[in-house]
């Protein structure tokens, strides 16, 4: 019985690790569950699964929960950063899925690693902030740490098997978003309904709007270094707009591994939680007839600067993924909240990294600056520049 601790349950992973969940309860049992805004739907979930523990996000979510819970729920309730740690670090969790969105999944993530947590990791902001911190410990714990992402695991899956000397490159596909066909010029007037409309995966509105940036692909490449120990240049990212390769593997004998199957993100979250097994999830292989053609495409990074941002932040290494990592959040956001217009994201981003002086070799502390430096950097930027 392997023992789950989901940090994140109300978002889109977190609903699917539980439907995953559900199906094997011989198999899974779910001991800790984390949210922040959403209480109608946690405790729909305390009420199914049972949980030891949940967290929210604050003393008034405490009460919100409580008073929608039935008299005589079992499940201890905590909030704040010392209800997420104890959820990171419950002493009944073998597993800890990190779902959590953006860069409040790091310290949780990291304390779980450091309590000897096995990790499936969706959060790709632990790593991109603090990669090389995080590989360490997981080494130095003994950790697992399996993708959640569906381009990830499909790399996971590709090199299984095979002599990691023998790997040459690895080819990270991209639907292209929303706004794959559309010209540079037509980009002035779109709106965050327009951005969330994402038209092969269903996500939350910031891996959305960073699907159509393709800043969520850039994120995934930084991911991918420190997951797989490869350079940005050893990562090619292609624009496959179908969404059924998830990514391929090249080796140094011109073979080339690929994954393919239906987006559904459930698949990879039981590979994730199961690995080496795979459970029978009754998915539908792709309908290949039906599908005609694969197609494939490089990136405009002219048209898309946020994933040439993001490569560069990458190839620099040190500081400056966090700093692309909070100037994005703090972007998207703004964005979502029409303070700034589509084509000022990038903006955001490349102001805020340039006037970063950089650190090569950042401890927790100084990333945990950075952070909070490069939100503020980039609030300034919004108040000065953004939409009137």
């Amino acid at each position: 019985m392997q023992r789950l601790s989901i940090l994140g349950s109300t978002g889109s992973i977190g609903k699917n690790t539980l439907h995953v969940a559900g199906l094997f309860p011989d198999r899974f049992s779910v001991k800790v569950l984390t949210a922040k805004e959403n209480i109608r739907l946690l405790a729909d979930q305390i009420i199914e699964f049972d949980p030891d523990l949940a967290v929210v996000f604050n003393e008034n979510s405490v009460r919100q929960l409580k008073e929608v819970l039935p008299s005589g729920t079992r499940t201890d309730i905590m909030s704040g950063k010392e209800g997420y740690r104890a959820a990171a670090v419950h002493d009944q969790v073998d597993t800890v899925v990190s779902a959590v969105v953006g860069s409040a999944g790091l310290l949780p993530t990291l304390d779980a690693i450091n309590a000897g947590k096995h990790i499936a990791l969706a959060n790709k902001e632990t790593l991109v902030m603090a990669g090389d911190i995080v590989m360490a410990a997981a080494r130095d714990n003994d950790v697992s740490i399996r993708p959640i992402d569906s381009e990830h695991s499909a790399i996971f899956q590709c090199i299984s098997g095979n002599r990691r000397q023998d790997l040459k490159k690895i080819l990270l596909t991209a639907s292209g978003g929303p706004f794959l066909n559309l010209s540079a010029d037509e980009f002035e007037p779109i709106t965050p309904k327009d951005a969330l409309a994402h038209p092969t995966w269903q996500m939350g509105e910031k891996i959305s709007i960073d699907s159509a940036t393709l800043m969520n692909k850039g994120l995934e490449v930084i991911e991918a270094m420190h997951l797989f120990d490869v350079t940005v240049q050893q990562i090619e990212v292609v624009i496959h707009p179908q969404s059924i390769i998830h990514s391929m593997v090249a080796y140094t004998d011109g073979s080339v591994i690929a994954q393919l199957g239906t987006p559904d993100m459930k698949g990879a979250i039981a590979y994730a939680l199961s690995y080496p097994e795979r459970l029978p999830l009754n998915l539908p292989a792709p309908d290949f007839a039906g599908i005609g053609a694969l197609t494939f495409d490089t990136p405009d990074m002219e048209k898309f600067p946020c994933l040439s941002l993001a490569c560069r932040a990458g190839e620099a290494g040190g500081i400056l993924p966090c700093v692309l990592n909070a100037a994005n959040e703090v972007a998207v956001d703004a964005f979502l909240n029409k303070r700034i217009s589509f084509l000022q994201i990038p903006k955001v981003i490349e102001y805020t990294m340039e006037h970063h002086d950089g650190i090569a070799e950042p401890g927790l502390d100084d990333i945990l600056k950075a952070d909070e430096w490069a939100r503020d950097t980039a609030g300034e930027w919004i108040v000065k520049e953004g939409l009137s």
